[in-house]
């Protein structure tokens, strides 16, 4: 991998995200909402009104707003919430390590039980445990994450009581109850994944068990072990980087509905509430995180797979 290659993918983020960022501030341009009313109130006086509109700056042209605005962001200010006044920066900053936490133990669990899945059904392909693994597959892949949720809180907190139904505990508070509290959003937004990645890996490593080398390498004396885990499953593993980095972007957007179901506070609950109450700059600046990330998981996905398969030449 040059460095023209990387400065090149560099590039392609930063232009993604400037376009981004200019369809966000244009959709919350055409929402029907005064930032002024928002703030002051429907029983504010009409110079009061324009007087804010005059010191927010909503009263020059539209380029000049975003141009404003984009550059208090390239400098990490994201504005003042109109909600409560206060930094969208240091509200959206706790919001997100709160949903990090949870998008962390989500990735962890599907690659964990993902992958092991996938290998097991296509080592044993077409015998029941094969069956299996795809039957369950097919099941996660068709549960959207609010019917999942309401499944899991039905048996695991209302039926047996094992579980809290809501809420969120700071691990670094009180980690057992901060984990008691993970359990259900994660295997929540793990689901889908965990089905749709197990079956990818399958498929790959199906494949991939079926090449020369790989017979080759039997015929040398290798053990079956040895075969299907420094040979098979590294190549076979390439393509599921791909599909776990497009995942990544069900994750983000399983989060915003599995915080709202399970009264998480992170980002995607403060979207919500930042929709309700049309409080603009905390919904620019939310989206424009989430699609950051999105980015920078992508470009770390090129990284892996280009160390992964060093046959790959990027120029």
């Amino acid at each position: 991998m040059t460095p023209a290659y990387l400065l090149k993918r560099l590039l392609m983020v930063a232009y993604t995200l400037l376009v981004v960022s200019l369809l966000v501030f244009g959709i919350t341009q055409l929402l029907p909402a005064d930032a002024a009313v928002t703030i002051l109130g429907q029983s504010a006086t009409p110079e009061a009104l324009e007087a804010l509109r005059t010191r927010l700056g909503l009263d020059q042209p539209a380029w000049w707003q975003y141009a404003q605005w984009l550059g208090g962001v390239v400098q990490g200010d994201f504005g003042t919430s109109m909600r409560n006044g206060l930094p969208v920066g240091g509200t959206l900053a706790e919001a997100l390590g709160r949903s990090l936490v949870l998008a962390a133990c989500s990735l962890a669990l599907m690659l964990m039980v993902a992958i092991p899945l996938g290998v097991v059904a296509a080592v044993r392909r077409g015998r029941p445990s094969d069956l299996v693994v795809s039957a369950l597959s097919y099941v996660g892949v068709s549960l959207p994450e609010f019917v999942t949720a309401t499944l899991l809180l039905l048996l695991f907190a209302d039926v047996w009581n094992l579980l809290p139904a809501t809420g969120y505990v700071s691990l670094s508070e009180d980690f057992v109850g901060g984990v008691r509290h993970l359990i259900l959003p994660t295997l929540t937004v793990s689901l889908i994944m965990v089905a749709h990645v197990s079956r990818m890996v399958r498929s790959e490593l199906v494949d991939v068990l079926h090449t020369d080398y790989i017979r080759a390498a039997r015929l040398k004396g290798l053990s079956r072990r040895r075969v299907l885990l420094r040979h098979a499953l590294r190549n076979g593993l390439l393509p599921t980087i791909t599909i776990v980095a497009l995942d990544i972007g069900y994750l983000l957007g399983g989060i915003v509905v599995v915080e709202e179901i399970f009264a998480i506070p992170g980002i995607g609950r403060e979207l919500i509430s930042a929709v309700n109450a049309r409080d603009l700059p905390v919904i620019q600046a939310g989206v424009m995180i989430l699609a950051a990330t999105y980015c920078l998981v992508n470009f770390l996905a090129d990284l892996a797979y280009a160390y992964l398969d060093r046959r790959i030449q990027y120029a």
